[in-house]
C-alpha cells in the first residue's frame, strides 16, 4: 500500500466559514460578498472607487505602467492582498515543526509523512492535506457585525500507518470519528481503523485487505491497543491533527500569494 494517504485551533478571519471542499460555491460567495460589504458607500460614488477603472490613473495590482489586466483580475489581487496579510495574521506558529511526537517529519506538497524508527521495526505514518480542513460548529456570521463570531477549524486527515518488519508490512488505513466522545459501550476512541492489510515487499493491488468495520470486535480493540503501543494513541492522533492544521494553513496561505502573482503576471 503506498504512503500517500491531521488539536491546534485557528480562527481564520474570511477562510473559516469555507467547508472543507473548497469548492462550495454559497460559501464561497458570501466570502465575496462580505469583502464588498466591508467597503465604505463613499467608497463606490464614481470618481472614488477603490478599484481603479481607468488605466491612465495606474493599476493597484503591482503590475505597473502595463495596465494589461482586467476589472476581474485587479479586483482579485486587491482581495487577495487583504487576504493574505489577515491569513498570516491569523498563523499561530509560523515554522513548521520538524517532529511530532517523537516522529520525524517529511513534507512534500500536501503530503506528509512522519516516520520513527527501531531496532526491529519503522512506523510510518503518512497523510494528504489537500481536502482535510473542517469546523467544530457551524459559523454563525452576521453582515451587521464589525466582528463576525466564526468557528474555529481544524484539520482531520484519513491517515495510514504501515509498520515494516523486514520485507512485511503491517498497514492501518485510519481516519477520525465523526462523534467524537464517550459511546455508550464506554469508548472514548478519537479515530478508528477503516482497512487491515498486510505484505511482504512493494505494495500490489491484489493484496487482500479486510475493512475495520467487519472484524471481529474483539480483534478490532486488539489491533487498537497494539496501535497504541505504536505510539498511535488518541493524544497522538490530537497532535496529528494539530499539525496537519499548522500545515494546510501555510499550503493555502502559499496558494494565495502564488495565486496573486499568476493574476499579476510575475
Amino acid at each position: 500500500m503506498n504512503n500517500l494517504v491531521r488539536s491546534v485551533f485557528r480562527i481564520a478571519p474570511l477562510r473559516s466559514i469555507v467547508s472543507p471542499m473548497r469548492s462550495t460555491l454559497g460559501k464561497r460567495e458570501f466570502t465575496r460578498t462580505l469583502w464588498h460589504m466591508s467597503r465604505k458607500p463613499e467608497d463606490l460614488i464614481a470618481g472614488k472607487s477603490i478599484i481603479q477603472h481607468n488605466p491612465s490613473l495606474g493599476c493597484s495590482c503591482g503590475c505597473g505602467a502595463k495596465f494589461i489586466h482586467t476589472k476581474g483580475e485587479r479586483e482579485l489581487v486587491e482581495f487577495l492582498t487583504e487576504e493574505i496579510v489577515a491569513e498570516k495574521k491569523a498563523q499561530k506558529v509560523k515554522s513548521i515543526p520538524t517532529t511530532v511526537e517523537g516522529f520525524k517529519v517529511k513534507i512534500n506538497g500536501p503530503e506528509v509523512e512522519l516516520t520513527k524508527e527501531g531496532d526491529k521495526e519503522t512506523v510510518t505514518i503518512s497523510f494528504n492535506v489537500n481536502h482535510t480542513v473542517d469546523t467544530d460548529e457551524e459559523a454563525e456570521v452576521d453582515p451587521n457585525m464589525d466582528k463576525p463570531n466564526l468557528a474555529e477549524m481544524k484539520s482531520k486527515p484519513q491517515f495510514e500507518v504501515d509498520i515494516v518488519r523486514g520485507s512485511q508490512t503491517l498497514s492501518f488505513t485510519c481516519s477520525f470519528l465523526q462523534n467524537q466522545g464517550e459511546d455508550a459501550e464506554g469508548y472514548n476512541d478519537i479515530f478508528g481503523i477503516d482497512e487491515l492489510v498486510l505484505y511482504d515487499g512493494e505494495w500490489k493491488d491484489n493484496n487482500y485487505a479486510v475493512a475495520g468495520d467487519v472484524l471481529d470486535g474483539y480483534l478490532y480493540d486488539l489491533l487498537m491497543n497494539l496501535l497504541e503501543e505504536k505510539g498511535i494513541s488518541n493524544e497522538f492522533v490530537d497532535k496529528l491533527s494539530e499539525f496537519s492544521t499548522i500545515y494546510e494553513h501555510s499550503q493555502y496561505i502559499d496558494l494565495l500569494e502564488r495565486l496573486s502573482k499568476f493574476t499579476i503576471g510575475k
